[in-house]
């Protein structure tokens, strides 16, 4: 089975359980586009760990979902440059796609939320100016979070999370293939929320 069927079967498994568990608060159901900004670290990430790190990579990316009462749905990109590190002739990023289920309570207009979902882990590396050494993994992978969401008005709020990014296959750079330990990452972020 390829990677792209392995993916696309993950990704409808993932919406099916989605749809069973938010259709019992469709009627209260609330559309969301949260644009974001974090910082990768730990795992693979150039940075070890959350505080007292100086070499912090740009992580922007966008959520689109639907929430209930308790239970909601969303669909987030995000890409990271420089995941790997910078150096003269080194180019790499990260770019996920993830299809999440949410449990994310109503509690006034505070959310705490949890997150859970599949997806696709993209890596790139190449080596720069004579780009002779390309590597562009295509990986299924999973993530889990959590976080809250503060929703003022109607229709605008903020939300912080972390959540943690782990690859199914092993990662191959430049031809090496490092099996153990898999690719993984935490990233914490900041997003705007607008609801419809």
């Amino acid at each position: 089975m390829t990677t792209h069927v392995y993916v696309r079967r993950l990704i409808s498994g993932a919406f099916a359980i989605a749809l069973a568990l938010g259709s019992a608060s469709t009627a209260r159901a609330q559309g969301f586009i949260s644009p974001l900004v974090g910082f990768d670290f730990g795992g693979d990430a150039a940075c070890p760990d959350v505080a007292n790190c100086e070499d912090k990579r740009l992580n922007a990316g966008v959520a689109l979902g639907v929430m209930g009462n308790v239970f909601g749905f969303e669909e987030e990109f995000a890409y990271a440059k420089d995941f790997f590190g910078s150096a003269p002739n080194l180019k790499s990023s990260v770019l996920t796609l993830m299809t999440n289920v949410m449990l994310v309570p109503r509690i006034g207009p505070i959310r705490p939320y949890g997150t859970v979902g599949i997806g696709l882990i993209k890596t790139h590396v190449e080596l720069t100016p004579a780009s002779l050494l390309t590597s562009n993994n295509n990986s299924a992978g999973w993530n889990v979070g959590g976080g809250l969401m503060i929703l003022p008005s109607p229709h605008v709020g903020v939300r912080g999370d972390i959540r943690y990014f782990h690859a199914f296959q092993d990662l191959n750079i430049l031809g090496i293939t490092f099996e153990n330990p898999k690719l993984d990452f935490a990233r914490a972020s900041a997003a705007l929320v607008l609801t419809f």
